[in-house]
């Protein structure tokens, strides 16, 4: 299993602030719509081994589970909806029991620390980062737990947090990349087994 925590700093955990004529007006949600699709879906197909978590204003989250999705779409109006109903969703989630929104798609209400602390028996952490040991360098891990960021920064408290939960911090290139083309390079780097198996 591969997973894949995306924190989207601001957008909005009401669902009526959600317009599917304007989804980057809502806090970039966009993007983050972008990471869904490139976490789960294949040309033509679905990765059966990868989950996405949208952290929304570490409030909720947001798991896209692809082994159960059901009637998802690839395109950013089609996951945006799909978030919209979870955030509609909110009172059936209790404590840290999901609300379940559609098959493969539920909705906790837990921000990032508590996410990670879900996750972390789960498998490797390791955060997404610029300032990370390079990609190519390290040995990929069993069941890892990727943590990345929308369009903007690890806050500083994010940052301590992520200090002490995270077990590696890797960065996918020289360059700054879009979180969704991050993805989509970690995929390609589990994909090879490091970039050694083609």
């Amino acid at each position: 299993m591969r997973q894949f925590v995306v924190v989207g700093h601001d957008v909005p955990t009401d669902p009526d602030a959600i317009s599917l004529s304007d989804i980057p007006g809502a806090g970039r949600l966009d993007l983050l719509c972008r990471c869904v699709s490139t976490g789960v879906f294949l040309s033509h197909g679905i990765r059966e081994d990868a989950r996405v978590h949208l952290v929304c204003a570490d409030e909720l989250t947001v798991t896209f589970d692809a082994a159960t999705l059901r009637h998802l779409h690839p395109d950013e109006r089609n996951v945006a909806a799909r978030v919209r109903d979870a955030l509609a969703a909110r009172e059936d989630a209790i404590g840290h029991m999901p609300a379940d929104v559609s098959p493969g798609v539920e909705l906790r209400r837990m921000g990032l620390s508590a996410t990670l602390e879900h996750l972390a028996a789960a498998g490797t952490l390791v955060q997404l980062h610029e300032e990370g040991a390079p990609l190519v360098e390290a040995e990929p891990p069993d069941d890892p737990v990727f943590v990345l960021s929308d369009h903007h920064d690890f806050s500083e408290t994010e940052s301590s947090l992520l200090a002490d939960a995270c077990d590696r911090r890797l960065r996918v290139g020289p360059e700054r990349l879009h979180a969704d083309h991050t993805v989509s390079v970690v995929h390609n780097w589990l994909d090879t087994d490091g970039y050694t198996a083609y």
